[in-house]
């Protein structure tokens, strides 16, 4: 599983020209699910995740984590953080999870995010969404299960 983290002071995402989810300041996260990937590895990332310290305290420092602050997410489904670009100039996407398998996933980490942080707002899974965002640094993270666990 892979989350590319990006702090935000604001973030949105639509749909047919329709916003769908937006956040004020806090986590706007990317989500790739490999064929591999369990409820389990979902429960270690998303504690990763919520754990994050990456927010500026008064003296400036990254001290602070999503609660401290009373920050949101925004978790937008991304296959495509699985892209294999060894061979040829074309991605291959072998190594993402099936549509069906990734989806039950995604939404798993929905609820499980929404049991500890007040605002999560989402995508729409398969959907040609557009993202838009204000990074706060920027500050990008990059969470890969095979990394961290």
């Amino acid at each position: 599983m892979r989350f590319i983290v990006q702090r935000v002071q604001q973030a949105s995402v639509e749909v047919d020209g329709r916003v769908v989810g937006e956040i004020g300041k806090g986590f706007l996260v990317f989500v790739g699910i490999s064929a591999l990937d369990t409820a389990e590895i979902a429960d270690k990332m998303i504690s990763k995740l919520i754990r994050l310290r990456i927010f500026e305290d008064s003296e400036g420092k990254t001290n602070l984590n999503l609660e401290t602050v009373n920050g949101s997410l925004l978790i937008i489904s991304q296959f495509t953080l699985y892209a294999d670009c060894r061979k040829g100039n074309r991605p291959s996407f072998t190594h993402a999870a099936p549509p069906q398998f990734a989806e039950e996933l995604y939404e798993y980490i929905l609820k499980k995010c929404e049991e500890t942080v007040p605002v999560v707002q989402h995508g729409i899974f398969g959907a040609e969404m557009k993202v838009s965002l204000l990074n706060d640094g920027p500050f990008t993270i990059w969470l890969d299960s095979e990394e961290i666990l």
